[in-house]
């Protein structure tokens, strides 16, 4: 027999058996992106909700988390449920103490959309942000 004869179909089967490992392998990429933007966007809308509520008087929780999902909104984030969670025991100081409030968001990512087989359900993601409170502003 021909060498050549025996090797026949080879090609075949490597791809076969590589195509489904190599999709793998760019669907856990895509994940793996998508969990990094989303955690990217969390930091940034921790930070939107606490400066939101450093520059209003009150402890008002309602104005982070409508800022929290504008800004999630705008990242194309989407969330099965936002949790915000304010710490605004600053501005119950005096004025010319320094402050700052604290916020801590959490969302559930869907990630059933990438059709991984054995993925499915939401990850959550939490990110926590401080912005200060002006100084000598009434409080």
């Amino acid at each position: 027999m021909n060498r050549l004869t025996v090797e026949r179909g080879s090609a075949t089967i490597e791809l076969v058996i590589l195509a489904p490992a190599f999709g793998l392998v760019i669907a856990l990429l895509v994940m793996g992106g998508r969990l990094a933007l989303a955690d990217q966007a969390m930091d940034g809308a921790a930070a939107e909700a606490a400066r939101s509520v450093s520059l209003q008087r009150g402890q008002d929780t309602e104005a982070a988390t409508n800022a929290a999902r504008t800004y999630l909104d705008e990242e194309g984030l989407r969330c099965e449920g936002i949790d915000v969670q304010v710490d605004a025991e600053a501005k119950g100081t005096d004025p010319g103490a320094p402050g700052e409030i604290t916020t801590t968001v959490s969302c559930d990512v869907p990630l059933a959309d990438l059709a991984l087989p054995g993925i499915g359900g939401s990850r959550t993601m939490t990110a926590t942000a401080a912005s200060p409170i002006d100084t000598f502003r009434e409080r």
